[in-house]
């Protein structure tokens, strides 16, 4: 991203699916603490196998330069 550094990198991954049906919530509480980015990208995963799904959701926080 021309004209921004990237100054943080946040990852939420469940694999259960308790963890996994809050994982939004935890997602948004780590949002409202964290407003002083200039921009925010996200990035939500699903993978799986035969027993396990692992669901991520990344952040990635950038700042002019």
């Amino acid at each position: 991203m021309s004209g921004f550094k990237l100054v943080e990198v946040k990852v939420f991954s469940a694999t259960k699916r308790k963890d996994r049906d809050r994982l939004d919530e935890v997602a948004t509480a780590w949002l409202r603490d964290h407003q002083d980015f200039d921009r925010l990208t996200a990035q939500v995963t699903l993978s799986s196998d035969l027993e396990y799904h692992c669901m991520s959701i990344t952040f990635m926080g950038w700042q002019r330069i």
